[in-house]
């Protein structure tokens, strides 16, 4: 029997069977697209992570940034710098703590930090928006005192 393109029907029954190869198809290695899907997906999962990361820490990083940059020096201004940071950082975590003052204020620190702080730095972070810069408050012990505990409080709060 032949077709109307001229080819012969008759070679059907010489046609083997499909056979498959005696140990299987393996999956490995993979085909290029499986890669870039791989590469895709652990790029995304680091950058999730990142992000969160970023999310998590992004105060505490901008903390310590004003810190590092506004109360940098020994003098008076960096004292003030300092206790409005510590101001600002309460009254965005711990809303509670606005109308604390004076005692109050270092005792409301104290509770919420890994190490107390002594008290020429207390006197200091309490007197420094109100005392003449050429008082003995201003000492740079005092002053790199107040800056390692903001540095301590910040890390323990953020």
């Amino acid at each position: 029997m032949v077709n109307r393109r001229g080819f012969s029907m008759d070679n059907l029954p010489e046609l083997r069977d499909i056979h498959l190869p005696a140990d299987g198809v393996s999956p490995w290695p993979l085909a290029a697209g499986w890669w870039y899907l791989l590469a895709a997906v652990a790029a995304l999962a680091a950058a999730v992570k990142f992000y969160l990361w970023f999310r998590k820490n992004s105060k505490k990083i901008y903390a310590r940034y004003l810190l590092n940059k506004k109360a940098a020096e020994n003098t008076a201004e960096a004292a003030v710098q300092m206790s409005e940071l510590l101001r600002r950082i309460c009254i965005s975590r711990y809303p509670e703590a606005v109308s604390y003052s004076g005692q109050k204020w270092v005792d409301f620190l104290n509770e919420h930090a890994k190490e107390k702080l002594n008290a020429q730095a207390a006197d200091l972070l309490v007197a420094a928006p109100y005392a003449p810069e050429n008082s003995e408050l201003f000492a740079a012990e005092n002053i790199e005192n107040l800056r390692g505990f903001c540095r301590n409080w910040i890390g323990a709060n953020l």
